[in-house]
């Protein structure tokens, strides 16, 4: 098990400004056991790829760069750095990049979630 995991920006910044990336940080490849945490760049314009949706579990985002936009229960707000989002299980929510630079968040999912169902549904 790594103890220390490190967020690739080098990769980030390298991606595409239209490309939608995900760097796993603990899933169930390395080890996780209560949770999952990614890190996510979504590019001007992107958003959740499901469009309003559902999870069977808690989702959390923490905003490292860029302002996000989401909507959560009809309620529309604009997240920017150092936001703290909670999206509790089972709540109709969408997030997406309203502005001109990518944003980069971190994704926590709790508890973990079950990889042999799909983790968003469409609402």
């Amino acid at each position: 098990m790594d103890y220390v995991r490190q967020v690739d920006f080098a990769a980030i910044d390298k991606s595409g400004p239209a490309e939608r990336l995900t760097q796993p940080l603990l899933d169930h490849a390395s080890g996780a056991t209560t949770c999952t945490i990614n890190c996510i760049k979504t590019p001007a314009g992107g958003g959740s790829p499901a469009g309003l949706h559902v999870h069977a579990v808690d989702q959390v985002f923490y905003i490292l760069r860029g302002t996000m936009s989401i909507e959560i229960e009809g309620r529309r707000y604009d997240c920017p750095p150092g936001a703290l989002i909670v999206f509790p299980a089972g709540v109709p929510h969408r997030n997406w990049n309203a502005g001109r630079e990518p944003t980069v968040h971190l994704a926590f999912n709790t508890p973990l979630p079950d990889p042999t169902v799909p983790f968003a549904r469409s609402v």
